[in-house]
């Protein structure tokens, strides 16, 4: 599981005082971002190489209220992984009472830069494959 921790921004709440319901996909993006620089792959490298990755599923469980400066995690583990696909799973837990806020999934192919569903050239998915591995050992 990779971990990043923040802070709500003013910005991010709306009238009512509390997150918006969109910005819970931003930071899972966050967490996304940082599982793949955990396992040593930088998604401008991906991109340099013509491989794109849109989301294709997103599915999210809204369970608790968060609101302006509260600081918050975002726990973000990979539950599958192929050449061609990679699925997480999320978290959001504010930080001052452990209370679970958010909690999704996302799936995202791998793609060329016009859209068809290509395999993972073997240099990145060793690196993603390795820590996915390392991971799922764990459980």
């Amino acid at each position: 599981m990779i971990a990043i921790r923040d802070r709500v921004r003013f910005v991010e709440t709306d009238m009512m005082g509390v997150v918006h319901h969109a910005n819970y996909l931003r930071w899972f993006e966050m967490g996304r971002v940082a599982y793949l620089r955990a396992a040593g792959v930088e998604l401008l490298d991906l991109m340099a190489h013509g491989v794109i990755f849109p989301i294709t599923e997103v599915h999210v469980k809204y369970k608790n209220s968060c609101t302006f400066d509260d600081e918050f995690e975002v726990q973000t583990i990979m539950i599958e992984f192929s050449r061609a696909k990679m699925d997480f799973a999320y978290k959001v837990i504010r930080l001052a009472d452990g209370v679970v806020l958010v909690e999704g999934r996302t799936r995202n192919l791998f793609t060329n830069q016009q859209g068809k569903i290509i395999r993972l050239d073997a240099c990145y998915f060793d690196k993603i494959n390795a820590l996915f591995q390392q991971e799922t050992a764990k459980e």
